[in-house]
């Protein structure tokens, strides 16, 4: 009788018979493999997540601040803080730098002032400023929203919000006040003057009573449109602002003795 043909095992019989032998799973050298690839696939997501939608290298995380940066102090307002038609140096605020080094002070000043600006333009720039460090938060607004005749209840809200932002990025506030001409009339001038002291109120901030006592109204002190000071008369406004500042100084240093 011929012998009988002996047939091969198909190539899915044989892999099983492999299995069996190698106890049903995958051998050590394929399960290797298996982690390494499920590892570099796992690195390419996550570089790709970072990076973004558009398949961009991942960027490097911002360096913290360092531990030797000096506070910050920013000066938040519009042209009065600007220092329209001086020189940047005669300020208030460039003012402010040099008698914190004169008190050896480490504070950095930022002038944080935009001529023109109203509460409701100041507010659209908190973003922007609070992306810096920001200690201490010095606002002086409201004089372009009363010149404006603009409502009163406005001007509170923005400002409201913009010390909330403040104190939410960790900043002490003090807030500047400001007045009105009597030819406004006695109700806005008063519903105008008024806002401030509420808001220091309600917020626990400082209080800077009236950011132009002593200049407002003198000639002599401002420059010829009777509105904006002269350098004379940033200098008087440097001290009324240090007045209320620097007991805030002093009390931070003496915490941290």
């Amino acid at each position: 009788m011929p012998g009988r043909t002996r047939r091969l095992p198909s190539d899915g019989r044989l892999r099983r018979r492999q299995q069996r032998r190698s106890g049903g799973g995958l051998t050590d050298a394929a399960l290797r493999m298996a982690l390494r690839l499920a590892l570099v696939l796992a690195l390419v997501l996550a570089a790709w997540r970072t990076g973004g939608a558009q398949g961009q290298p991942a960027r490097d995380p911002e360096p913290p601040a360092a531990a030797g940066e000096p506070p910050v102090i920013v000066a938040l307002g519009d042209s009065l803080t600007a220092g329209f038609g001086l020189p940047e140096e005669q300020s208030y605020p460039a003012l402010l730098q040099e008698r914190l080094r004169q008190r050896g002070y480490p504070h950095r000043v930022v002038n944080a002032g935009v001529s023109g600006d109203t509460s409701a333009g100041a507010l659209a720039r908190m973003g922007w400023l609070l992306r810096q460090r920001v200690d201490l938060l010095i606002v002086c607004l409201g004089a372009n929203d009363g010149l404006r005749g603009l409502a009163t209840d406005q001007l509170r809200e923005n400002l409201a919000r913009i010390i909330e932002q403040g104190q939410a990025a960790g900043a002490r506030v003090i807030l500047a006040g400001m007045r009105m001409p009597l030819n406004y009339g006695p109700a806005y001038t008063r519903a105008f003057a008024a806002v401030y002291p509420a808001l220091a109120r309600r917020y626990g901030v400082a209080l800077i009573p009236f950011l132009l006592e002593g200049v407002a109204a003198q000639p002599a002190l401002n420059l010829p449109d009777g509105i904006h000071p002269n350098a004379q008369g940033q200098r008087i406004v440097l001290e009324n602002v240090w007045r209320v500042l620097e007991p805030l100084l002093s009390e931070k240093a003496a915490v941290r003795r």
